[in-house]
């Protein structure tokens, strides 16, 4: 039981060793109907992402109320000065630290064709530091095509590493979102693309860990006597 012990923590740590951190995915998102946060839910089930939800300062506050009236006047107020972060609604401070991560997916409503602003809000405060970064765009709308919102993305994440393809989940396919995601997982090769370097890979699925009877680790077998292999006592 002491040696399954001892190997179990040393293929613990190799893996920790061999595994690149920077190769995780984040999912961060904003949702104010709830459907962007049932697409991160469907998302999160087929892939292993950690996940980052965006909100607003000002609780309770109706967007959509009077024709969209408060919404329409955030997204102004960020157009008239977009370099200005005044222009900006505030959000929720956050303390997810984007150098734990290589891939990056958004996650966001349309708001008039726009970004959602408190969506905005965030990526001008850390989209530079998404600079290198894989960076994937899901867009959640009533019937609105995206362009405009892939435009407010590229324009706050100038240098991010962009999925060869968006995916816009709209109202009318929204109930069919699992399938519209699996699709599009396959379409961008999002296994391959995030996927650890196949050195590291290699390394790890290759090594045998080999000790002697007290539980030290040795560099190879021995010429003589007795040792443990992968869990089993051997003898030559």
């Amino acid at each position: 039981m002491y040696m399954k012990k001892m190997i179990f923590l040393v293929c613990a740590m190799l893996t920790l060793l061999f595994t690149d951190a920077t190769a995780k995915t984040l999912v961060v998102y904003y949702s104010y109907t709830g459907n962007c946060r049932e697409i991160v839910t469907t998302l999160t089930s087929q892939i292993e992402a950690d996940v980052l939800e965006i909100q607003p300062a000002e609780k309770g506050l109706k967007y959509d109320a009077n024709g969209y009236a408060l919404g329409t006047q955030l997204l102004n107020d960020i157009k008239a000065n977009p370099n200005n972060a005044n222009s900006y609604p505030d959000i929720d401070p956050v303390s997810t630290s984007l150098n734990d991560y290589q891939t990056i997916i958004i996650v966001t409503p349309l708001w008039w064709s726009q970004m959602a602003a408190i969506m905005q809000t965030y990526l001008f405060n850390y989209g530079s530091q998404m600079a290198g970064k894989n960076v994937g765009l899901i867009v959640s709308s009533a019937s609105s095509g995206i362009s405009g919102v892939v435009a407010d993305c590229k324009r706050l994440v100038p240098d991010g590493k962009y999925f060869s393809l968006n995916l816009w989940i709209n109202h009318s396919n929204h109930s069919n979102r699992a399938t519209l995601i699996q699709n599009w997982l396959t379409a961008v090769n999002y296994n391959t693309l995030t996927s650890i370097s196949e050195t590291k890979t290699k390394a790890a699925t290759t090594f045998s860990p080999i000790h002697d009877l007290s539980g030290r680790p040795l560099t190879e077998e021995p010429a003589k006597g007795i040792y443990i292999k992968n869990g089993k006592k051997m003898k030559k």
